[in-house]
């Protein structure tokens, strides 16, 4: 495949097709370096060289009644986890100031499960009407596959974005959770997008999917028009059916970061966990195509130190965005970003 050119074309409304994609999950490394330019542009063309970091809380931690394959927070798994129910209203407001300290734009709160509850949905929006009031931040939640009516809720209480992942393509779903369904979580998606929300949906890579499957969950991605993907790198946890994989390479996480970059020019593509382990020397390289972090940890693993990603971003010459503001250039109608 052509390499150079192929930003100007992505920019000019190019597709690229499944050949073309596979193509560059399989680039002879040699030529990673002409791969990383042109996804580079495409990233200064739409973002310019802002950047931003978002944290999260884990605001309910374990006893999940779902089988997904990576996680460790499956109750069906024996992991070195310490379950606990949804923390006070508190303890969201604190992780908000959290997030302050290490210049996060974004702040999400996120429970294990299916589904939340009700109630937890109760809280959740009673402590995002304290947040927004108190803090500069822009604030999301993941809360699995919840109704219209919940997603209104939080809405109005000032949450503008949610995440809820597709993980994997449809194709290889199946093979790594069997409890509920891709389709299920698809339509959650669309409900989302239904309500007026912002939508950040991702996936995790090295847990056995083809090349196929990661074009297709890129091009699933831009057809769906998501605003923020979420890109993960497996970290095999103890206790999980995947804690025996480990396929991945730095040169192919950044093909994959790629990848994502051509087939969703709008999108903002945030490297969140796993991103220290799996792109290692390639990481600084990696922040040359993404323009968002996961800072400050993620749900079981914790991250670098927040300071060594601001360390990166000045060093990189990139602005960090930061006190709830929005990207310059990025542009979506009808939807807060």
């Amino acid at each position: 495949m052509i390499i150079t050119g192929l930003a100007e074309k992505v920019l000019n409304g190019y597709i690229l097709t499944k050949e073309e994609a596979i193509s560059i999950l399989n680039l002879d490394n040699h030529y990673l370096m002409d791969l990383v330019e042109e996804a580079s542009k495409v990233r200064e063309a739409k973002f310019q060289n802002q950047v931003e970091f978002c944290s999260l809380i884990n605001a309910k931690n374990g006893a999940c009644s779902e089988d997904c394959s990576f996680c460790a927070q499956s109750s069906k798994f024996k992991t070195a986890i310490n379950a606990y129910p949804l923390v006070s209203e508190e303890e969201m407001l604190e992780g908000a100031e959290k997030a302050i300290s290490i210049e996060a734009n974004r702040y999400c709160i996120v429970v294990s499960g299916r589904r939340a509850t009700k109630e937890e949905v109760e809280k959740i929006a009673s402590a995002v009407k304290k947040i927004k009031q108190l803090y500069p931040l822009k604030v999301c939640c993941s809360i699995g596959t919840v109704d219209k009516e919940d997603l209104i809720k939080l809405k109005e209480a000032g949450v503008n974005r949610i995440n809820h992942n597709l993980e994997t393509s449809e194709r290889f779903f199946s093979k790594i959770v069997s409890t509920h369904t891709w389709k299920e979580r698809y339509e959650t998606i669309k409900n989302i997008q239904e309500v007026g929300l912002s939508t950040c949906t991702g996936g995790i890579f090295g847990m056995g999917e083809t090349d196929e499957d990661i074009y297709e969950l890129a091009l699933t991605y831009r057809n769906l028009g998501v605003h923020s993907i979420p890109l993960n790198f497996l970290i095999p946890i103890p206790g999980t059916p995947l804690e025996n994989s480990n396929n991945l390479t730095p040169e192919r996480c950044l093909k994959i970061v790629a990848l994502f970059r051509f087939l969703n020019p709008d999108a903002e593509i945030r490297l969140c966990g796993g991103r220290e382990q799996n792109l290692q020397n390639l990481h600084d390289v990696a922040m040359e195509i993404a323009n968002c972090l996961m800072a400050g940890g993620y749900l079981t693993r914790a991250g670098r130190e927040p300071g060594k990603d601001k360390e990166m971003i000045l060093r990189l010459g990139r602005e960090l965005i930061t006190n709830g503001e929005s990207f310059k250039r990025h542009k979506l109608e009808g939807v807060i970003t």
